[in-house]
């Protein structure tokens, strides 16, 4: 009998429902064999390595990672990997300039990488199965819509872009300037691109996906401010605002900031009081703020310029501005007279 160890630690850290609450969810490995289609469930822990309960069979065998709520029932497939007598082994990683690592993500507008590390490839023997010799490298586009989450996709009408044959052990490195999921206006994009390794078909066993990974695509966010305009003048007490931010990423600052002079990109002001949203969520937010009484952060007359920054990963951005001027100087017209 083989046994083979399943390591799963890496694959339940990529839950973001196990990392909040993983005392609700109980675990099991689910082992498929090929081409009986005879199934094993094994309970197991978040963390650990585990045997596999049954023999590999000549057809080979996927072991699927699922997590269950306790409390709902619902099931989550996490991870699935194919074990063969000559399959390939191969990895997908994907990074971008967001760390945040439960599940890849970045801004629509950002670049990001795959990485696909394969061994176990046969090469220079002619009479090597053709499954021994190569994988299939997929890559999948799927849109969530104006503005879905994801939660609860149907990955199977994601759009095919690519089908890359690889037949070389060692590192592949795949670098995207800009994401593919469809859509009209490209800073607005709410969607996911997946890429996937895939064995071959033979007679021993039906083509199995190796490894998969998928990268979440988040909209540009943008902001308007409501109660001023370019050009006003505002004379003694300043007027009452609406700021209001749509699609504020996931991780993300945003403020208003007031300085001094018509605008200028990266310049350093003062932060209006009660203007700052803190997002550290797994999806894009929307907010909407009023500003009342923030007249001490304006120490003088002249023309000023208020603008919304906001800070993620990929830097500090500005999503609107107006320029206005102040005049609180109280002038006085009056004439003195004198009767002797």
């Amino acid at each position: 009998m083989k046994t083979i160890p399943i390591l799963i630690g890496i694959a339940l850290a990529a839950c973001p429902l196990l990392q909040a609450q993983s005392v609700n969810y109980a675990n099991f490995i689910r082992q498929r064999q090929m081409p009986t289609g005879v199934i094993w469930d094994m309970p197991v822990n978040t963390a650990g390595e585990n045997l596999s309960p049954l023999a590999i069979n000549p057809g080979g065998a996927q072991f699927e990672l699922w997590t269950v709520n306790n409390v709902t029932a619902k099931d989550y497939l996490l991870e699935s990997r194919y074990v063969g007598a000559y399959v390939p082994v191969a990895n997908v990683t994907i990074t971008s300039e967001d760390p945040y690592t439960v599940i890849p993500r970045t801004r629509a507008d950002r670049p990001f990488t795959v990485s696909v590390m394969t061994d176990g490839l046969i090469t220079g023997d002619p009479n090597a199965p053709e499954a021994a010799t190569m994988v299939n490298f997929l890559r999948h586009v799927q849109t969530y819509g104006a503005s879905g989450t994801g939660s609860g996709i149907d990955r199977t009408q994601a759009t095919l872009l690519m089908n890359d044959v690889i037949t070389t052990n060692g590192n592949h490195t795949y670098n995207f300037a800009i994401n593919s999921v469809p859509g009209a206006n490209r800073a607005k994009i709410r969607g996911e691109e997946r890429f996937s390794v895939f064995s071959l078909e033979d007679y021993q066993a039906p083509e199995m996906q190796l490894s998969s990974q998928f990268i979440q695509i988040w909209p540009v966010a943008d902001a308007a401010i409501a109660g001023m305009t370019p050009g006003q003048v505002v004379r003694f007490k300043l007027p009452a605002l609406t700021l209001t931010f749509n699609d504020l990423y996931p991780d993300s600052t945003t403020y208003a900031q007031v300085y001094k002079g018509t605008p200028q990109l990266g310049k350093t002001g003062t932060i209006v009081p009660g203007s700052s949203i803190v997002i550290n969520d797994t999806v894009p937010q929307n907010r909407t703020l009023s500003l009342v009484n923030y007249d001490a952060a304006f120490t003088d007359d002249g023309v000023w310029t208020m603008e919304v920054l906001t800070k993620t990963p990929f830097g500090v951005d500005r999503l609107t501005y107006v320029s206005f001027s102040l005049d609180r100087t109280i002038q006085m017209n009056a004439s003195v007279t004198t009767t002797e």
